[in-house]
């Protein structure tokens, strides 16, 4: 195959499904994760318990992603990619404009209208990424996948950053939930100009089962698949969930005053935005998925042990670490990349939507442990526990998964 030149190159990269998809990850992660920004101040505004409160409506949201994701996955492959990329974005702007107005809402069972918008607003969230990145996956050459869908990533987590800054500058937390939303609504409009992914177009009149999520349970090969595609990436939800989200628990027996989890996350997604866009050429250098995986996993797992059992003493370390956290686990879009190549056209929308989600599903299962272990070990042991079995079933699976640098999209399962 001839080799493209860097203009055509340049064209592919920054083509109006990568642009677009960014821009839709962008707002995504910014409704995503302003929960965990604003979760203490709102919930002290409305009167709630930010631990006990926060983690159910936290699980809440979660739980949301999880069906979310089968929902649009399976919607993304029997309609089309793009009726996932208008619908989801919809469904959580308005879930998060209405969050905007919760100060106004009755007080009583304030904590359960609280959590159903988050869950309503995780049902929306989980389609964006997994339509946008196999969207990309199927628009570009396969030798500029990585790239493109690395821009995508790196750009759209900025909005993690953008999240918090809108946090302290709009002057309340209910006026960010707003701000989330309209920009939501606007993208909308932006999408008219986005066009079918070619290859989904040439198997929608075939007669072929497409959207059956129950097909990963139904043949052992591919189920050992989908299950590794999911095992590699729980360590970035690890490392959000627990030592980000959660970063105010640490502060005590750190030694430290006091940690903002928003500015942990904050800081967290600074490092995640450029270790995607790293991550991409470093697997195009490679010239292996699995190898730029298992590399960054190494990094990040150094950063963890440093994090919990060095000296971090101040405020300003710990935030440090989570930028090292998140330049680590930056392989987000390599391991969503990944879960789109590895199953045919007729399931990758479901497989590329599901897997990140189910990730995002399993940090109740991964709280829910930390806390149990809380019980009998302090909070950093608890936390090591939960790291090292998250870590080496990532380990494992990233090895053992198979390769799919250069793999041509073009079949069905």
């Amino acid at each position: 195959m001839q080799e493209l030149s860097l203009s055509s190159k340049l064209k592919y990269i920054f083509s109006i499904p990568v642009i677009i998809s960014a821009l839709g990850y962008f707002v995504d992660i910014y409704d995503l994760l302003l929960f965990g920004i604003v979760r203490i101040p709102s919930l002290k505004a409305l009167g709630l318990n930010p631990d006990a409160d926060g983690t159910f409506i936290l699980n809440c949201q979660m739980v949301g992603l999880l069906i979310g994701g089968i929902f649009w996955g399976i919607f993304g492959d029997k309609k089309g990619r793009l009726s996932v990329l208008f619908g989801s974005i919809l469904v959580y702007s308005l879930a998060n404009i209405a969050c905007g107005f919760l100060p106004y809402f009755p007080k009583e069972h304030l904590v359960y209208q609280y959590a159903g918008l988050r869950f309503i607003a995780g049902i929306g969230l989980a389609g964006e990424l997994g339509a946008g990145i196999t969207l990309v996956s199927e628009s570009l050459p396969k030798s500029l996948r990585a790239i493109g869908t690395s821009v995508v990533a790196g750009f759209g987590l900025m909005g993690a950053v953008v999240a918090q800054l809108t946090v302290e500058l709009a002057g309340g937390w209910n006026i960010s939930y707003i701000i989330g939303g309209i920009m939501g609504v606007m993208l909308l409009l932006l999408r008219i100009s986005v066009s079918e992914s070619g290859i989904y177009k040439n198997i929608v009149h075939k007669n072929v089962s497409k959207g059956n999520f129950l097909s990963f349970f139904t043949n052992k090969e591919r189920l050992i698949r989908y299950l590794k595609c999911i095992a590699v990436g729980l360590p970035t939800w690890y490392c959000i969930g627990i030592l980000a989200v959660l970063a105010n628990q640490f502060a005590p027996e750190l030694g430290i005053k006091d940690i903002n989890p928003g500015k942990a996350i904050m800081w967290a997604y600074i490092g995640i935005s450029v270790g995607d866009l790293m991550s991409g050429f470093i697997s195009h250098a490679l010239k292996s998925r699995k190898m730029a995986i298992f590399y960054m996993l190494l990094f990040t797992i150094v950063g963890v042990a440093i994090m919990l059992f060095g000296n971090t003493n101040t405020e300003t370390k710990y935030y440090m670490f989570c930028v090292w956290l998140g330049l680590g686990t930056g392989y987000w879009a390599m391991f969503v990349t990944l879960a789109a190549e590895q199953f045919g056209t007729n399931i990758r929308n479901t497989a590329t939507t599901t897997v990140p989600n189910m990730v995002r599903g399993l940090v109740p299962v991964m709280i829910l442990a930390f806390d149990l272990l809380k019980n009998n070990f302090t909070v950093i042991i608890s936390a090591a526990i939960v790291g090292i079995v998250v870590f080496g079933l990532a380990f494992y699976s990233s090895l053992t998964i198979s390769e799919t640098h250069d793999k041509d999209l073009e079949f069905t399962e």
